[in-house]
């Protein structure tokens, strides 16, 4: 009987791997990647309900509690208000630079409100005389002021914001690239500028002196005089 010895093939290259675990890493990669991409498109186009739940955002306050940190006491009337909107066109330039490499030009639409009050505390000890009937009454009361702007953070929007190449790496490693203290600054200053233009404190003294008379007439004046001083 006559036997045959099994050997190695020797045509085989020792070196050769008899697979590639590079390439199947790979396919599995660029197949769990359209997946993924798969079920993103089907949850921005609603295709398949219930993915909005597994892959939607969700937003956590974290907030802690607000801190009472004064109290004031208020003496003043608020008799007037006025709602105003500006559009701020800001633009940055640098003296030898293109616009494309360093440069920001801002739109941003600012809307807010600007108070106009009478400090009744301020009323002086001979602001009031009364005559011995007690129905005659004169006041003399200082003039209205005007507020601070109160910039409205749900009415104002930025329309666009063009930046140059080295301004958009400044607001990539910058903690706060979208800041608008800038535009902000200069509408709140625009709407300070329009509310000392508009009539607003006229109106306040107005209605403050309509005010008064009505109080005093109810508790039996019959002349009431209001001026206003400095």
């Amino acid at each position: 009987m006559t036997s045959t010895d099994t050997e190695p093939d020797s045509t085989r290259s020792p070196g050769r791997a008899t697979g590639r675990p590079g390439g199947v890493w790979l396919r599995a990669f660029g197949i769990c990647a359209v997946v993924l991409a798969l079920l993103f498109a089907a949850t921005r186009l609603d295709l398949v309900p219930g993915f909005d739940d597994l892959f939607g955002e969700e937003t956590q306050d974290r907030s802690g509690p607000a801190v009472l940190k004064s109290i004031q006491d208020m003496s003043s009337y608020e008799a007037a208000s006025g709602n105003f909107q500006v559009v701020v066109d800001l633009e940055k330039d640098a003296k030898y630079l293109p616009d494309a490499i360093r440069g920001t030009r801002t739109l941003y639409v600012g809307a807010g409100t600007v108070s106009a009050s009478v400090d009744l505390g301020k009323v002086a000890k001979d602001g009031v005389v009364v005559d011995e009937e007690r129905t005659e009454a004169t006041l003399r009361l200082p003039h209205a002021v005007l507020g601070k702007p109160a910039l409205d953070p749900d009415r104002s929007y930025a329309v666009s914001k063009q930046r140059g190449l080295l301004d958009r790496l400044g607001d990539f490693f910058s903690d706060n690239p979208s800041g608008e203290q800038a535009v902000n600054k200069l509408a709140a200053r625009h709407i300070g500028e329009a509310a000392k233009e508009s009539g607003l404190t006229a109106r306040a003294e107005k209605n403050t002196a309509s005010m008064l008379k009505g109080l005093l007439g109810s508790l039996g004046f019959e002349t009431v005089t209001v001026t206003f001083v400095d």
